[in-house]
């Protein structure tokens, strides 16, 4: 591998949507000891905007089995492509002997991914999959309130991951065909099941709550996700494209105090306005207007409990984590087993909101 020379590793990105030009080749390009050397994408335009931002130097490739006959030119693959063609991709890259970064979701169902994870134990290759949420500014700063016990026994957490967008855009993201592996329980329940099962562990039961409101609609744009864990903790899971008034991003109870927290970390708003790490302003830091609160017995909006300095964003380091596994042997930072139990959580989800029960796991 070519990063074990000292000489920077070789990303292949397979497409140039979204996902690939506004989230993984700003931050592939960022990180020490990747160099962005191919992108997966026939689109003239799309071509242009990333020639643009990366250099003359950036090869393209019309399709991903481009890559596999040069296999031995690349020593890393990063799926950004629509969700219906992460198994496919990862299964040809791993057989052709590449380590692979995946966008989420990895898979449709948790059977598949844990078929990826079995692929690339085999073939001794990293399969990592990109949960940036697990570096965001909240999640970060919550993390340590619990580890340092600020908050005591977290009984119920309270996530919502939700927006006001009252008019479907369509593309697949969208579609009501189940192929495509699209609507918001995927797409952002994706990260807030994640986050839950990182805070509290496996999920012993789940319920929820799934609806298509907007006219024209063809998939859930209003989802509600219940989720028991093991260790007796509950989490309240909202995503929706249909919400008027936007709740808090995190509330989390505890036997000591709970933490409140507003607004979405800034990274993704950055990345798309062009911004990127390692620029003049200092990555991943939000406003102390926008810091959350620590209190018992108020409402943080009368003025209950102390402000909570917001932990800065931190994006790049999930490409950091992944240069480290490949160079060095370092923990992977997502794996597809983790994957996989968020999977069996939204697999869950949409059988209690289809049948109408509890299921448990």
């Amino acid at each position: 591998m070519t990063g074990m020379t000292g000489t920077p590793l070789r990303v292949g990105l397979v497409g140039y949507g979204l996902a690939g030009s506004v989230f993984h080749a700003p931050l592939i390009a960022s990180t020490e000891g990747l160099t962005l050397d191919t992108v997966v994408t026939s689109n003239p335009e799309r071509q242009e905007q990333a020639r643009a931002e990366f250099g003359d130097g950036l090869r393209f490739a019309a399709t991903p089995d481009d890559l596999w006959a040069r296999a031995d030119e690349l020593d890393l693959i990063v799926i950004a492509s629509p969700n219906k063609t992460h198994v496919p991709i990862a299964t040809a890259a791993l057989k052709a002997g590449l380590p692979v970064v995946v966008d989420k979701p990895i898979a449709g169902t948790a059977a598949e991914a844990r078929e990826l994870a079995a692929l690339a134990d085999e073939r001794g290759l990293l399969l990592s999959v990109f949960q940036n949420r697990r570096w965001d500014n909240d999640f970060l700063t919550l993390q340590g309130l619990i580890a340092e016990g600020e908050l005591g026994d977290v009984w119920r957490f309270e996530s919502r991951f939700e927006r006001w967008r009252p008019q479907p855009k369509g593309g697949w993201r969208e579609s009501g065909d189940p192929a495509e592996i699209g609507g918001l329980l995927y797409d952002l329940g994706s990260h807030v099941v994640d986050q839950a099962l990182v805070l509290f562990g496996p999920a012993a039961s789940v319920y929820a709550e799934s609806d298509i409101r907007r006219p024209g609609a063809a998939t859930d744009d209003d989802t509600f996700i219940a989720i028991t864990h093991t260790s007796g903790v509950r989490s309240h899971l909202h995503v929706s494209a249909t919400t008027a008034q936007l709740g808090p991003r995190f509330r989390v109870l505890g036997s000591q105090a709970g933490y409140v927290k507003y607004g979405l970390d800034p990274q993704e708003a950055d990345l798309r306005e062009g911004k990127r790490p390692g620029g003049a302003s200092p990555w991943g830091v939000e406003p102390q207007s926008l810091w959350g609160r620590v209190g018992s017995g108020e409402s943080p909006l009368t003025g209950g409990g102390r402000p909570q300095p917001t932990v800065p964003g931190a994006y790049p380091a999930y490409y950091a984590a992944v240069a480290a596994a490949l160079r060095d042997g370092a923990p992977n930072p997502v794996t597809a087993h983790e994957a996989a139990a968020a999977l069996d959580v939204l697999e869950a989800a949409r059988r209690s909101a289809h049948e109408g029960v509890v299921v448990s796991l």
